[in-house]
């Protein structure tokens, strides 16, 4: 069976750290395939006004991917009923593609979450669940339950929030960004009137 990884979030924008923790777990974690899916309503995430369109978040994660094969992104949660709850989109993947095994990719502040999502106990039985760890928050590996594992990924010091600042202040954001998402983004003139950031 192919091994899928599924690298869930908003991606707005998605960036450098998104990419290469991704091309690492396919390298060390023996993932055929990662499939950044991008959410349209993440249910702990209040709507934002700096939240662009899903479409245009899905077209730019669909840009800074291009040159990485084994990482795919995903509109699959498009057409699911919203809000998008994992544990439902792991069923709905289950059954569409029963010819791969799906294992689950989320941040150590998720996994510390972990108990207070949607079935999580049925998510464990049926997935792989790999950690990757994120500054501030502590997971120990010798706590994990059997089927969860905390990667050796480093940190990656990146973050949407900080290039969604950058921008609304007009100020240089390409570092963190692939250059072709970098362009489309200034093109656009995404982010820049954005409010409350």
């Amino acid at each position: 069976m192919t091994e899928t990884g599924i690298y869930g979030g908003s991606f707005n924008p998605i960036h450098r750290g998104h990419v290469e923790l991704a091309e690492r777990l396919c390298r060390d974690e023996g993932l055929d395939e990662l499939w950044f899916m991008v959410s349209p309503q993440n249910p702990f995430k209040k709507s934002s006004p700096d939240l662009l369109n899903e479409n245009i978040r899905l077209e730019l994660a669909r840009m800074a991917v291009r040159e990485h094969p084994c990482l795919k992104v995903s509109d699959f949660e498009f057409r699911l009923p919203r809000p998008s709850y994992t544990a439902d989109t792991l069923a709905a993947l289950r059954q569409a593609y029963p010819d791969r095994l799906f294992t689950l990719v989320i941040g150590a502040d998720n996994w510390l979450a972990f108990k207070d999502w949607k079935k999580p106990d049925e998510i464990l039985s049926h997935h792989r669940i790999l950690v990757y760890p994120r500054p501030g928050y502590a997971v120990e590996a010798a706590s994990l339950p059997p089927g969860v594992k905390l990667t050796d990924t480093p940190l990656i010091d990146i973050s949407s929030t900080e290039i969604r600042c950058l921008i609304s202040q007009g100020d240089d954001a390409s570092y963190g960004l692939d250059e072709a998402v970098w362009q489309e983004i200034r093109k656009k003139g995404y982010y820049r009137k954005a409010q409350g950031i």
